[in-house]
């Protein structure tokens, strides 16, 4: 039974350990979606300036104009690109939280089944002995008769 409540406290420990990692698996998600949306965002700007520039294109409007919608659209690609880096890293914590969760949630279950193994042979073995009682007296009972 000691043995028990040694791997209780274990499985205590390891309990804890996924908690923690299903914390931080859930504030990955989370500041993965807040880049993506980010990134959604500037490609919906893009969208909107390219649509614009194809708009001037095809009417009369000063090179001057033309020339800053060009400017905006290269800063816009290059905070895309920015952005597209950070979604890729946030991508792989995300994802390495997740290994990490798996893993935790793994050790969680064997605690719990090795837990559960004991638990079964401490009533089987409780049980044998109650058998191997009843058995002697049963015998000592037939003895007595028999006397």
């Amino acid at each position: 039974m000691a043995e028990t409540v040694a791997l209780s406290k274990i499985l205590n420990v390891r309990e804890n350990e996924k908690r923690d990692a299903q914390k931080a698996y859930q504030q990955s998600i989370d500041f993965f979606e807040e880049i993506a949306t980010q990134l959604y965002n500037l490609l919906r700007k893009k969208e909107v300036a390219e649509e614009s520039y194809e708009g001037y294109l095809h009417q009369t409007t000063p090179i001057d104009r033309i020339k800053e919608q060009v400017a905006y659209i290269e800063i816009l690609n290059n905070q895309i690109m920015k952005l597209q880096h950070d979604v890729q890293k946030a991508r792989n914590e995300m994802d390495t939280n997740h290994e990490k969760l798996t893993n935790a949630h793994v050790e969680v279950k064997k605690f719990e089944k090795i837990i559960e193994h004991r638990h079964k042979e401490d009533k089987e073995l409780v049980k044998k002995n109650e058998n191997a009682q009843m058995d002697e007296i049963s015998m000592q009972q037939y003895f007595s008769q028999k006397n």
